[in-house]
């Protein structure tokens, strides 16, 4: 029976949109009825709960708890997928609680990643609006008919407001007097879901469920986390990527209070103490000889130099139209820049932590985890345990932006290595300081664009030439079947295809290696394919005579949604309207994770410097569902992208990171932040995401911007290293 519900909760969004596919289950499925899943125990806080689905269990006390399978790290969607059950549900918010779901792919699974549980690509919403609605729409059709059974009446006459079910008699009862008996019904073989008129959570703004806890510090993060007999490691890790352990000393570290052990493992050289400080101390005492034979050596410069010389070769060809020189060769006017993105760390405010602990055939990882079969795998294989046998307690993380979405589970393998290697079965909580996490982490890959447009007398683009070098995410990944064989997408996406009409065009892409080990960041590829887009059709519309934004429309034709949030922008931001004296105006428009963005930032020069005064944000992510946390994720977006524009660089001298705090790595200040005004695109299309779409846009809106005000174009980054912030 719990097979035939599952199959009616997936609705997976197939390229046609269609959905509610069947997938497999695993064995031993049925409906959760009285059957305790490894969820939290805070799941039966009003006593035992009464489980309708794996989304959806009902208190005695009438508190609807819903499971949430994604992870949230600050995005809003422990929210987000708890309205959507209260929407078909008609309960009242302040019955709504939410705790993270257990592991388990068969049950909670990312419906655009296939079999696999995990969070990003701002898929959240995106993949679960359909089923978390269905979860709880099937809920309370069960409900309905317990009740009218019960009070012998037709369920048509029925309805619940606010969490209450009642009859046109007078009679009423709340969902915790009816939950036993409405988990006795049939699953419904179909559930009507609420049309949009009818909608009291969708689409309005009501508070997050993690405030309270959050702003009084009793949200729960991996470091809150003190259990029974736990013992604490930190890991030295090699300087250089590519280097491994040749030989070391612990006798002085042995000699610090608190140390317990120092283990090798796979990833470095591990101290575990009673407590973070014993065991940082211990690290220090610890002497390691790295073997660097195998190390990357390169810095910085010599990578970027090498990218850039690269594109002076043969690449692969994305797209190569007849007539692409003729068209250049010939034009009125030509363009011709080259633009360089250095590394970049993620940064979260939490570095990676983990707690792994192994025992009686199976293990447990207390983690914010973000992929969570990936995860559960990743110590399964350490610990030499089935991964059935591997649960997984997901805690809020402090930031992700990427860093926790690791295709090898880095610090989660870390950790199941030295809960193996220490052997006593106790947990073992690894922590990452600040110099950790940035050192030894994944980064945004360098990148290099050369990009030749030209223009005719008319001012028309006629010919567009496009090469791009970085260094693949997803090749030497677990992730790489995601390829099918083709190039990788993360590092072109936002260039190609351009959204732009452009008559002939050439698109060739140069794959560079590097021993830096490279992840997404926030927005991916978007990071710099959207600073090159928008700064050279700035650029070119400066060159054809015309206004930005009508020389952007014209060539968005066939591109209805970028214009419409292009046009709402600028028709917020004021931008037929001259902009008061001293301050000057750019905009920048892309689409990323299948929503659309246009940003219009003003600025003034202080001193020769940028200071960013106010972005205009319009975006169009489908139906909002909760739209206070669509222009926090925004907002948020803004000022991420804003911080890696400003001064955000991480620096490789001779293969090691220099940069291990926010003293060289300088982030955004409070200071810089601008005042941000967001307008959402009323929409019916599917929702899509919002974590990431915010970024993109700001750094070429503000570089545009400072072009308008010095006439100096910028095409590197970070503006600081101009002198200009």
């Amino acid at each position: 029976m719990f097979k035939h519900l599952m199959q009616r909760l997936d609705t997976r969004i197939a390229p046609s949109r269609r959905g509610f596919l069947k997938f497999s289950l695993g064995a031993g499925a049925g409906l959760v009825v009285g059957v305790h899943l490894p969820a939290p125990a805070s799941a039966a806080a009003g006593g035992d709960s009464t489980w309708f689905n794996p989304f959806v269990s009902i208190a005695p006390d009438s508190t609807v708890t819903v499971f949430i399978k994604h992870l949230d790290m600050g995005q809003g969607v422990y929210t987000g997928l708890t309205s959507l059950v209260a929407e078909e549900l008609n309960a009242a918010h302040d019955q709504m609680r939410a705790e993270f779901a257990p592991a388990d792919a068969s049950l909670y699974n990312n419906l655009t990643w296939g079999t696999v549980q995990g969070t990003g690509g701002s898929s959240s919403i995106a993949n679960a609006y359909e089923q978390y609605r269905r979860a709880g729409a099937f809920t309370r059709d069960m409900l309905l008919g317990a009740t009218g059974k019960e009070w012998k009446v037709p369920v048509a006459e029925l309805t619940i407001a606010d969490g209450v079910i009642s009859h046109s008699s007078g009679k009423s009862a709340t969902f915790g007097e009816m939950a036993e008996l409405a988990n006795k019904q049939p699953v419904p073989d179909h559930s009507v879901l609420k049309s949009k008129t009818d909608f009291k959570f969708i689409g309005k703004s009501f508070p997050r469920l993690d405030t309270e806890a959050k702003s009084t510090g009793k949200a729960v993060y991996t470091q809150d986390l003190h259990l029974d007999g736990m013992l604490t490691a930190v890991i030295a890790h090699p300087p250089k990527f590519g280097a491994s352990v040749a030989s070391f000393d612990d006798s002085e570290a042995m000699k610090v209070r608190g140390v317990d052990s120092v283990v090798q493992v796979p990833q470095g050289v591990a101290v575990i103490a009673s407590s973070t400080w014993a065991a940082i101390k211990g690290r220090e005492a610890l002497s390691v000889t790295w073997d660097e034979s195998k190390a990357e050596t390169r810095g910085s410069d010599e990578i970027i130099a090498g990218f850039k010389a690269a594109l002076d070769g043969k690449g692969t060809m994305l797209r190569e139209d007849a007539g692409i020189d003729d068209a250049l060769s010939g034009a009125a006017t030509v363009v011709e820049r080259e633009y360089t993105f250095p590394f970049l760390a993620h940064a979260a405010m939490e570095p990676m932590n983990a707690i792994v602990q192994i025992s009686d055939g199976g293990a447990t990882l207390w983690t914010g985890s973000q992929i969570q079969t990936v995860d559960q795998g990743t110590v399964a294989a350490i610990a030499g345990v089935d991964p059935a046998n591997v649960r997984v307690e997901t805690v809020f993380a402090g930031g992700s932006f990427g860093r926790r979405a690791l295709p090898n589970a880095q610090h989660n393998a870390e950790a199941a290595a030295i809960a193996k290697a220490h052997g006593k079965g106790v947990p073992i909580k690894l922590v990452y300081t600040r110099e950790d996490d940035m050192r030894g982490g994944y980064y945004r890959p360098v990148a290099v664009h050369r990009v030749r447009a030209g223009l005719d007398a008319g001012g028309n683009i006629v010919g567009w030439d496009h090469k791009i070098a970085t260094q693949s995410i997803l090749k030497g990944s677990p992730f790489e079947g995601m390829l099918q064989g083709g190039p990788d997408f993360t590092m072109f996406e936002g260039a190609f295809p351009p959204v732009y009409a452009i008559p002939a065009a050439r698109f060739e892409l140069f794959e560079e290696k590097t021993g830096i080990p490279v992840l997404w960041w926030r927005s991916v590829g978007s990071t710099h394919t959207a600073y090159v887009m928008e700064t050279m059709i700035d650029e070119l519309a400066k060159a054809a005579g015309q206004d930005p934004v009508a020389f952007r429309l014209a060539l968005l034709k066939d591109h209805p949604r970028h214009r419409g949030v292009l046009e709402l922008a600028a028709e917020k931001a004021g931008w037929s309207n001259p902009p008061a004296e001293g301050r000057f105006r750019g905009v920048a428009v892309h689409e990323s994770f299948n929503s659309f963005v246009a940003e219009v930032a003003e600025v003034s020069l202080q001193d020769g410097r940028i200071k960013v005064e106010k972005v205009t944000c319009a975006v169009d992510c489908g139906v909002a569902v909760n739209p206070d946390i669509v222009a926090a994720q925004m907002e948020g977006g803004i000022g991420f992208g804003l911080g890696a524009a400003m001064r955000e660089k991480l620096n490789v001298v001779g293969g090691e990171v220099e940069d291990g705090n926010f003293d060289t790595y300088t982030p955004l200040r409070i200071t810089d932040m601008p005042q941000v005004e967001v307008h959402i695109v009323a929409s019916e299309e599917a929702p899509t995401g919002v974590g990431e779409p915010g970024v993109p846009p700001i750094a070429p809106a503000v570089a545009n911007a400072y072009a308008a005000a010095s006439g100096k174009r910028i095409t590197s980054l970070p503006f600081a290293d101009h002198d200009i912030v």
